[in-house]
């Protein structure tokens, strides 16, 4: 008889590749055979905040969980840049789907900060993500808008952001910023209430937080999907920090109780 622990757990270093460079990452594999569901984690600029407790305790709740890097961050070749994060979070979303120990009929994204917007935004445009979780999102059509209404305002994101760039490579906040003004619109969360109406959303916002105040990235995006609607929207704000410093197994239990009730359904 096959012991349940045959295969048992593993942490495989993995790699895939995207705009022509190789990205790094870490799965975290349950024990047991498998194929099994597989949460995608999307970390945010410049991913100081990776959320390795999330991919432990998913591989706990008997998720296989990946974390990785995008082009341009922490060692990886190439360019950050916000339309790389997109491509990337696409590319690999495709390849883990190829992997016969995950199940491409049971995949999910959670992410963090700027992975919020990446993992919103990577759901809408590929109908076979199952469900997505987005924690403390930063909407860059807010921070355009904002920008371009206020010229304070810019200067304020080219002075915190040019303080991040250390572990990045091949930009400069100049360079963000001027991309998050073209962008504008066009990676407007609240726009893609209509492309996620048919799946599990999960907003989780931040009371206490001045990267993502959830007056202006948390509030307006909980009205715009309630409003479409987006029937499977759950929403919490919890009174914590931009990195939910005193909530992280609040926030675990409530990713992976979303999950159980989606992925596994």
């Amino acid at each position: 008889m096959t012991d349940v622990y045959d295969p048992p757990a593993s942490t495989p270093a993995v790699s895939f590749e995207s705009g022509g460079h190789r990205l790094l990452g870490v799965l975290h594999l349950p024990a047991g055979p498998g194929p099994h569901p597989i949460v995608v984690l999307l970390h945010g600029f410049p991913g100081n905040e990776r959320n390795f407790d999330l991919a432990q305790e998913l591989r706990r709740a008997g998720y296989a969980s990946l974390v990785f890097h995008y082009r341009g961050s922490w060692g990886v070749g190439g360019s950050w840049s916000w339309r790389h994060l997109l491509e990337d979070a696409a590319r690999v979303v495709e390849s883990v789907r190829l992997d016969p120990r995950l199940d491409p009929g049971r995949l999910g994204l959670v992410g963090h900060s700027m992975g919020g917007f990446t993992a919103l935004m990577t759901a809408a445009a590929d109908p076979a993500v199952r469900a997505v979780a987005s924690v403390a999102a930063f909407d860059l059509s807010v921070g355009a808008a904002a920008c371009l209404a206020d010229p304070a305002v810019r200067e304020g994101y080219l002075r915190d952001w040019e303080g991040e760039l250390l572990p990045l490579q091949g930009t400069s906040a100049a360079a963000l910023v001027a991309e998050m003004e073209a962008g504008g619109q066009e990676w407007s969360l609240a726009a893609l209430a209509p492309r996620l109406a048919d799946r599990p959303v999960l907003l989780i916002g931040t009371g206490r937080d001045p990267i993502t105040p959830a007056p202006t990235h948390h509030h307006p995006l909980v009205r715009a999907y309630e409003a479409h609607p987006v029937p499977r929207l759950e929403h919490h704000l919890f009174p914590t920090d931009h990195a939910l410093s005193d909530h992280r197994p609040t926030l675990a239990r409530t990713v992976v109780d979303f999950l159980d009730r989606t992925l596994r359904s």
